[in-house]
């Protein structure tokens, strides 16, 4: 088991090793970002990659307190589930008013990978093989859908 220093160590080199890696691919508008900490440009909308002790995710998160303005956020992505699968060529899950891990109430849509482990170096380029192609579909997939959005900012 690690300690709480140990596991932040470890958890921030993956993070700089896979930002370094990623970092050379541009947007699908051709822009320089910061995939780690990617921007949608909305309050409460975020493009999240998670690690925990068994798993990784990657989802579209919409944490905005307000539970209607979450529904009509998740609403919005259901009129462009179609544009969305389409882009990211696979099914992901859909949860309406999840928990998040401390325990406030969350809307996701995600893709999971179970039985890695940041932890495990050895895991490591699985992680990076599931997170890159991911995040950049979900960035082609947000320059055309960030317009369906303007209303809700």
């Amino acid at each position: 088991m690690y300690s709480k220093d140990e596991s932040s160590n470890i958890k921030q080199t993956f993070w700089t090793t896979f930002g370094q890696y990623i970092s050379p691919q541009l947007s699908a508008d051709g822009l320089k970002v910061n995939w780690v900490n990617y921007k949608t440009g909305i309050k409460h909308l975020y493009f999240k990659m998670e690690t925990a002790n068994r798993s990784v995710s990657i989802g579209i998160v919409i944490a905005h307190q307000d539970r209607v303005i979450q529904e009509l956020f998740f609403e919005q992505f259901m009129e462009l589930k179609t544009l969305l699968k389409n882009t990211l060529n696979e099914d992901w899950t859909w949860a309406l008013h999840d928990t998040d891990e401390y325990g406030k109430t969350i809307s996701r849509i995600y893709m999971q990978l179970d039985g890695v482990s940041v932890y495990n170096r050895a895991d490591w380029p699985q992680l990076i093989s599931f997170f890159k192609p991911r995040i950049i579909a979900l960035d082609e997939f947000w320059s055309t859908a960030q317009y369906s959005f303007e209303s809700l900012k």
